[in-house]
């Protein structure tokens, strides 16, 4: 199993979760990736393979013998440069190269990591597109698209705060949305590997429940015994920003905030019938960050 995208959030925690059950995967990583995560990957005994999603070499040599890819690879927000490791190069150009070297090299299936994200923004229309080319392939495919990592937007870069109790509130607060742990998209990548549910599949992910912004706030409020301050960006300062940006990240940030504003219901029960994922709640991710604060 060819993991590409292992350095990050998702990808680490499926090499994880394929090595402790004994299962052969391969870690695909760039020059560049942080070096204690390369080491991480290969205690827990992991086959490292370097290369870039720019470099189609590369990818032919890191296919060679795989029966299963999973793809969790993406520019934003972390390795963006504009240019050079961006949306076009890596997010569609790298992605698409990637299935093309999966599809030469006799790879059975194909896991690809999207999201349910679905209005006008250049991440989005990227994703997208990966997604047809996949369908197009011949590969089996299995397209997991998940909501908004709970790890991502509940957390100070985006303006939520839990340590200092204040919240920054996009739109009104009040469309729901189904927020999902990351550790549980990467279970559901690893259930993909052989579940017929998954054989040429387009899976949504959320949550177990879809809870407003200001209902997120009141349960850590309630477990943090301290009221919030709250900071709200109206939709219009959504479509300003995103009218105005001229960086393709920028727009997509833009983009995704604008979604987050108006929500992202995921009903997961005809999903969970079929891969039996214990989902983390909103309060439990809740209980872990204030716990560790």
């Amino acid at each position: 199993n060819l993991v590409v995208g292992a350095t990050g959030l998702v990808g680490g925690d499926i090499c994880r979760r394929l090595a402790a059950e004994g299962r052969p995967v391969r870690a695909f990583v760039r020059a560049t990736s942080d070096p204690a995560k390369v080491e991480a990957l290969k205690d827990q005994g992991v086959e490292i393979v370097a290369g870039d999603l720019c470099d189609p070499a590369s990818l032919q040599a890191a296919c060679q013998g795989v029966k299963a890819v999973i793809s969790t690879a993406s520019s934003m927000p972390f390795s963006y440069v504009p240019g050079e490791n961006d949306i076009q190069s890596v997010d569609l150009e790298g992605v698409i190269c990637l299935i093309d070297a999966a599809q030469s090299r006799g790879a059975q299936h194909f896991v690809y990591i999207s999201f349910t994200m679905d209005n006008e923004f250049p991440l989005r229309n990227a994703k997208r597109a990966v997604e047809q080319r996949l369908k197009d392939s011949g590969l089996t495919y299995t397209i997991l698209r998940p909501s908004y990592f709970m790890e991502v937007w509940l957390n100070p870069a985006v303006g939520f705060d839990a340590a200092n109790g204040t919240a920054r509130i996009y739109g009104s607060g009040q469309n729901p949305l189904s927020l999902i742990s990351f550790p549980d998209v990467a279970q559901f990548a690893v259930s993909s590997l052989g579940n017929p549910a998954a054989r040429n599949a387009i899976i949504e992910l959320g949550g177990p429940e879809a809870l407003s912004q200001l209902q997120t706030v009141q349960i850590f409020e309630e477990l943090g015994g301290r009221p919030f301050e709250v900071e709200y960006v109206p939709e219009t300062a959504l479509a300003d920003q995103k009218a105005t940006a001229t960086d393709p990240m920028q727009q997509s940030f833009a983009g995704l905030m604008q979604k987050y504003a108006r929500g992202d219901v995921v009903d997961m029960q005809q999903t969970l019938s079929a891969f039996p994922v214990h989902l983390t709640s909103v309060r439990e991710y809740a209980q872990n960050v204030l716990g560790a604060a």
